[in-house]
């Protein structure tokens, strides 16, 4: 029943008025069949947000990986203090979107980074990273990086610390060097989890809507909207939510 409410209903509601002229203030609406999915595969902004999705999930994804892999691979060879640094590495994946969005909008990105930048001599004048073009994307994979890659060092860490400490000892008696090591006796017992959280992460980066909403709104002229942008666009600016829901089925079509 809850699986029913909470997830079958909504997908096929959203398939239903995907095909209709559904809108947000009028009350009537008729079915025109796939007119939707034509009107959007039409708009270039479509193309031009799934494209920002694309690198924006690849970036996001590159950096939380190596930044969490790094990182797990050096606390498990850190025999004091090891949870003190578990604890935190894994703070920015503890605070709500929200107050990360805001911390680094108000005083990271906006205050404190282009200061410091002006008075190391690296630039003349404040660099302005959420309203200039040439910065605001990598501004924002950053930022994803940084809160998306303590959940990938605390998965690896756990899969890192259930391998047997007898199989890398009897490696070092049969003369493996540290990278046969880590290609024959780690990559195989962590690689389950590797590619789960690569699945998920992926899935998870792709759809993600408030960090990127709160921090630039999908601005400027459009550099940063992604495709639930542009969804969340189109139903709550134009009220077209036939055309909304269209846009949400091909996204969920892509994702599987």
């Amino acid at each position: 029943l809850v699986v029913g409410i909470l997830l079958i209903y909504p997908i096929f509601s959203s398939l239903y008025y995907s095909m209709t002229t559904k809108h947000l203030i009028r009350l009537t609406y008729d079915f025109i069949g796939l007119e939707n999915y034509k009107a959007v595969l039409a708009d270039p902004n479509f193309f031009k947000a799934f494209l920002n999705s694309v690198l924006w999930t690849l970036g996001s994804l590159a950096g939380q990986l190596i930044i969490g892999f790094t990182g797990a691979l050096a606390i498990n060879r850190v025999n004091f203090g090891k949870g003190i640094y578990r604890t935190l590495m894994i703070i920015p994946w503890a605070f709500p979107s929200i107050v990360i969005a805001l911390s680094w909008k108000l005083n990271g990105v906006s205050v404190f980074i282009p200061n410091i930048l002006v008075q190391l001599g690296i630039c003349n004048e404040l660099p302005q990273f959420l309203s200039d073009n040439s910065f605001v994307f990598l501004t924002l994979i950053f930022i994803n990086i940084w809160f998306g890659a303590p959940m990938i060092m605390v998965n690896v860490l756990s899969a890192l610390q259930t391998i047997p400490q007898d199989q890398y000892e009897a490696a070092q008696i049969d003369g493996a060097s540290k990278v046969q090591q880590f290609w024959y006796i780690t990559v195989p017992h962590i690689k389950v989890v590797v590619g789960l959280l690569v699945v998920l992460r992926t899935i998870w980066v792709f759809n993600n809507f408030d960090i990127i909403y709160l921090l630039t709104g999908g601005g400027p002229a459009n550099a940063t909207t992604t495709m639930p942008i542009y969804a969340y666009n189109m139903g709550w600016n134009t009220k077209l939510l036939g055309r909304s829901s269209a846009v949400t089925m091909l996204l969920l079509a892509f994702l599987l």
